[in-house]
């Protein structure tokens, strides 16, 4: 689901390995999908800050050490983590209709995965290797945007607009990541900095002074403009055809 920053390239034959390949090393008591998946309980109870080798070795009744024969080191627990957290893409006839509500369902399954597991948009971000499930994600968006008759970068811009959007949309339901609402602390926000000097920015300090939309409206809203533009893109190339 788009792209972890810093995951270790040594990761990629680890999350693109056959379940029959052998591993190296003593016979192992657990699965790697369980150590993942364990990783992932971590990280949705304690967020990514609390991951650590220690953390998942405990959640699965292990030293830390005995982790170290599944993962080499925590960027690559991290990045089966994330393989198994994204679950399984959707498949070639999952998504149904036209064009455009194949990508209105679509965004509604990866915001579903996201809400599930938080911390994910975050951990997808940047230049990485990614694991077979998530490359699922994005060529199932690829396919969502074929009948457009995009060109292949166009395909993938729009891929990337709509991870993006989904992305920042979850930003704005997520705590601490809302700065134009109230401090739980009681402190000054930015929203009551900017109304303190309302000459300078009045703009923003009008429609600051809207009470807003809920989330959900934001997420249709910018969907429906992106989903838009798509269109509009797709109906111009052919007209210069």
């Amino acid at each position: 689901m788009s792209s972890t920053t810093g995951t270790d390239p040594a990761a990629g034959p680890l999350l693109w390995r056959t379940p029959e390949e052998p591993t190296r090393g003593p016979r192992r008591g657990l699965t790697l999908d369980e150590v993942a998946w364990a990783a992932v309980r971590v990280a949705d109870r304690d967020g990514l800050a609390g991951l650590s080798m220690q953390r998942v070795a405990a959640e699965v009744g292990l030293t830390k050490m005995a982790l170290y024969r599944y993962v080499a080191n925590k960027e690559e627990l991290e990045a089966v983590m994330i393989d198994a957290a994204v679950e399984e893409p959707p498949g070639a006839d999952a998504l149904t209709g036209t064009w455009r509500e194949q990508a209105e369902e679509f965004a509604r399954m990866v915001s579903d995965v996201w809400t599930r597991h938080p911390w994910l948009p975050w951990v997808t971000v940047g230049e990485r290797v990614m694991g077979p499930r998530e490359v699922g994600w994005v060529e199932a968006a690829v396919r969502v945007f074929e009948p457009l008759g995009l060109a292949p970068d166009e395909r993938m811009d729009a891929v990337s607009m709509l991870f993006g959007h989904l992305r920042t949309t979850l930003a704005t339901a997520s705590a601490g990541t809302r700065p134009w609402t109230a401090d739980p602390e009681g402190g000054s926000t930015m929203r009551d900095l900017v109304a303190a000097h309302a000459d300078r920015y009045p703009a923003l300090t009008a429609v600051m002074a809207d009470p807003g939309r809920p989330v959900v409206s934001r997420w249709d809203f910018g969907l429906r403009c992106l989903l838009d533009g798509f269109a509009a893109a797709a109906e111009r190339r052919e007209a210069s055809r």
